[in-house]
């Protein structure tokens, strides 16, 4: 389970990230690109550390998708759009209930 948590990992990784260039793209928001390449940079980083310490990087990749989730549900409520907030609102609930089972089970 915790392999599938890791790919999950960089998975979220990959789209937070897209989903930030694409903001930029489409909306020149400079804080979409920031906010999308930092939140990427985390997950990369709790990825790694979860190779050699597997319990302390799925933890952090856990925290860091909790506060993704956050963040998108005060914008889809604010917005009531799906895009942006929504989805990361869908993806942060994905990540974290798959990251948590792991750690959960691991």
């Amino acid at each position: 389970m915790t392999d599938i948590a890791k790919i999950t990992i960089l998975v979220l990784s990959t789209l937070v990230l897209a989903g930030g260039i694409v903001g930029f793209v489409k909306g020149k928001s400079k804080a979409s690109l920031i906010a999308g390449v930092a939140t990427s940079v985390l997950l990369d980083i709790s990825f790694g550390i979860s190779l050699s310490s597997e319990r302390t990087g799925l933890i952090m990749a856990d925290v860091v998708t909790f506060v993704l989730l956050m963040i998108g549900s005060v914008r889809f409520h604010k917005t009531k759009r799906y895009m942006p907030g929504g989805m990361l609102m869908t993806l942060g609930s994905i990540g974290l209930a798959v990251i948590t089972f792991a750690l959960v089970k691991g």
